[in-house]
């Protein structure tokens, strides 16, 4: 795991999959990107939250 990066195993909202997440943990203290899932290619919204040291990371339907 590089230094400044947490990394979450979550579940894609489209398929299901447990699926890896990085996030960096020094950044804005909140961003929205899109990335798609490597399973079924889908479009997630990821949503990273840092409060500290911190890192909150959520998916979501892009489609929402």
């Amino acid at each position: 795991m590089q230094p400044f990066a947490d990394e979450q195993e979550l579940s894609c909202p489209y398929c299901g999959e447990e699926v890896e997440v990085q996030a960096d943990a020094v950044g804005p203290s909140s961003e929205v990107y899109v990335e798609d899932c490597p399973v079924c290619c889908r479009p997630w919204t990821v949503s990273v939250s840092r409060e500290g040291a911190e890192v909150f990371v959520s998916l979501g339907r892009d489609d929402d």
